[in-house]
């Protein structure tokens, strides 16, 4: 499809073709790519700005820790900002378009303020607009106002309807990784009751990176076998796309769940919730939500182009795209090394 797509990719389905526009452009996908995933292979390493300076952004990660693509998906009433590309999947139709830019992502206006850096500090304008009191309303608010956020919500109604439930588990997994899978199999294998959630669309998680044999099988078919016992188990529920952002008192836990937000308009049931806001009751939790790369400090480490290791081995093997042509590894671990 494009000269950064190659041989491979244990998520994405060739033969699904999926049509989507970036800020007006028509580009192209694979069924299981994420917005992310198919821009890279579309050669596009310019996503956004950043807040104040309008610094040019990339993309830097594979999953949720996405510091800079934060993209707005959708229109009219359906319109999400703030979306992480590196989150949302590809679906036919889809139209993604940049944020806090002006007049495009590619010439901002607003990268003048870099140039102003000296002068504008934080929380300057508690300091700086003092004077005269009278402009403050009227003035100096409306314009810190209008230069604040990223995304602009819609002010359309949501046609969408949501709901909110309540579930109650001996065990809780959050994370469907290796190690938040084998917990679930375990207690799930003991008669326990067990809730698993995790926040991507597939279970897996640095199975689906990596793709290293383990045992002496393929990654993909071990995991195909523990996904098919686990499902197979009437007293182990499955919550994909279910992010858990809370931990309350007496073992009580906050999820939300993404159930339609995946899909094109033609396909979304109106009498079925968008999304589900679950309150989890547990017993017991096991935190299974893998590590984070630590990213290296150097002086134009927020540029597009620069990419996690593991981001890069993800994009790579899951999805079948090279982030790059040329490419120069800083390496402080072995992560570095795997993805050389």
């Amino acid at each position: 499809m494009t000269s950064f797509r190659i041989d491979g990719g244990t998520l994405i389905d060739r033969s699904d073709v999926r049509r989507f526009t970036f800020n007006g452009e028509a580009l192209s996908g694979f069924g299981g790519d994420t917005v992310a995933s198919s821009l890279l292979a579309n050669g596009r390493q310019l996503v956004g700005r950043s807040f104040k300076y309008h610094r040019p952004r990339g993309i830097l990660t594979a999953g949720a820790a996405e510091p800079n693509a934060l993209l707005t998906i959708g229109r009219d009433g359906r319109r999400d900002p703030n979306t992480r590309a590196t989150m949302a999947e590809l679906f036919d139709g889809l139209e993604a378009r940049s944020q806090n830019c002006w007049p495009n992502v590619k010439f901002d206006i607003g990268a003048a303020n870099g140039l102003l850096g000296p002068l504008l500090g934080a929380g300057f304008y508690y300091k700086t607009f003092m004077w005269p009191a009278a402009f403050w309303e009227k003035v100096y608010e409306p314009l810190i106002r209008k230069a604040a956020g990223l995304g602009r919500a819609s002010y359309d109604p949501d046609p969408g309807c949501y709901e909110k439930c309540w579930a109650h588990c001996d065990l809780l997994v959050i994370g469907a990784g290796p190690a938040g899978l084998a917990a679930a199999l375990t207690a799930g294998r003991a008669g326990a009751r067990v809730i698993i959630a995790d926040e991507g669309a597939q279970l897996g998680g640095g199975f689906l990176a990596e793709g290293s044999p383990v045992g002496g099988k393929p990654a993909d078919a071990v995991l195909a076998d523990i996904i098919g016992e686990l499902h197979a188990l009437p007293n182990v529920e499955i919550k994909k796309r279910t992010t858990v952002f809370a931990a309350y008192d007496d073992q009580v836990f906050g999820a939300v769940e993404r159930v339609q937000k995946h899909l094109p308009e033609n396909e979304i049931n109106p009498h079925r919730a968008m999304e589900r806001l679950w309150r989890i009751v547990a017993r017991q939790v096991v935190l299974a939500t893998g590590a984070e790369e630590r990213p290296i400090v150097f002086g134009g480490n927020d540029r597009p182009g620069v990419m996690m290791a593991g981001a890069m081995r993800t994009y790579l093997n899951a999805y079948g795209v090279a982030p790059g042509k040329r490419v120069a590894l800083f390496a402080n671990n072995s992560q570095a090394y795997q993805t050389a």
